[in-house]
């Protein structure tokens, strides 16, 4: 063959970085679908339908998983969502305040309470500080107890939350105030800590779900019929029937609230981003 011949042939090429993408894409299509194939043909349906979808079971709940039980859960999660911030206002300052003392007890505190499962704050709460402090009563009975609960649970990571956006501020403006006239404190309370929660104010609505889920842990607290959660209720009807029906209408129930918050997380975090750029 001459050489004439062997460049008049065409060249072998291989898949262009666009094709091996598309393919690589497509293969994992092709998995997930195997996968999910592969657990809808193996699952016993009838079984699950037995045991999580009875429609009878899931009507019994029904107003009251609303009125009482999803209503005690927002309830519980806001009042310990406002102590938590308040809280953690607080604790952000102390961490970034110039006396040592103070840092060093906010820095103790976060690392603890960070540290700590969730379920001992609320076992401590509970049944630790009645027996130290037997005269002491919570306001508002199982209301107050929840509230201290979950706010010191999550007051340590909002503290770092605020922490991260108050020296995300410039500088510039904490100088422009005090040229103003403006002290120290009453600069940071009208124009950081505004200007420091329009940054962090995503992440402190993420906080606010995962409060609406901790808030199952009130069950631990040993709540009457009129204070359960969504939690217990479920679980109360889930061990009176027989069936695990009323474990998913309340975890359905959970969803309600979850999945828009969520939503507006995404939201937000996608605006705030668009202002940076």
């Amino acid at each position: 063959m001459t050489d004439t011949d062997t460049r008049s042939q065409p060249k072998k090429q291989g898949l262009t970085r666009r094709q091996r993408r598309r393919v690589s894409r497509g293969a994992q299509y092709a998995v997930f679908v195997a996968a999910v194939l592969a657990f809808a043909f193996s699952a016993d349906w009838g079984r699950l339908q037995n045991q999580f979808l009875q429609l009878p079971i899931a009507e019994q709940m029904f107003p009251d998983v609303i009125t009482l039980a999803l209503k005690n859960t927002v309830l519980y999660t806001l009042s310990g969502f406002v102590v938590g911030l308040g809280l953690g206002i607080v604790i952000a300052l102390m961490r970034l305040s110039s006396v040592a003392p103070y840092r060093w007890v906010a820095g103790i505190y976060i690392e603890i309470f960070r540290g700590l499962p969730a379920l001992l704050i609320f076992i401590f709460v509970g049944v630790g500080v009645p027996l130290a402090f037997p005269d002491v009563q919570y306001p508002g009975g199982t209301y107050g107890k929840v509230a201290v609960a979950l706010g010191l649970v999550s007051a340590a990571y909002m503290a770092e939350t605020i922490r991260a956006g108050i020296q995300a501020v410039p500088k510039g403006q904490m100088e422009a105030a005090r040229s103003l006239g403006f002290s120290p404190a009453r600069a940071m309370i009208s124009i950081i800590i505004p200007q420091a929660f329009r940054i962090i104010l995503p992440p402190l609505t993420n906080e606010l779900v995962l409060l609406f889920k901790d808030s199952s842990l009130v069950l631990f607290l040993g709540v009457t019929l009129e204070e359960r959660e969504l939690s217990k209720f479920g679980n109360d009807l889930a061990s009176t029937t027989a069936n695990s029906t009323p474990i998913l209408v309340a975890g359905l129930c959970y969803l309600l609230v979850t999945v828009p918050l969520g939503f507006v997380v995404r939201r937000m975090e996608s605006r705030s981003q668009e202002a940076i750029r």
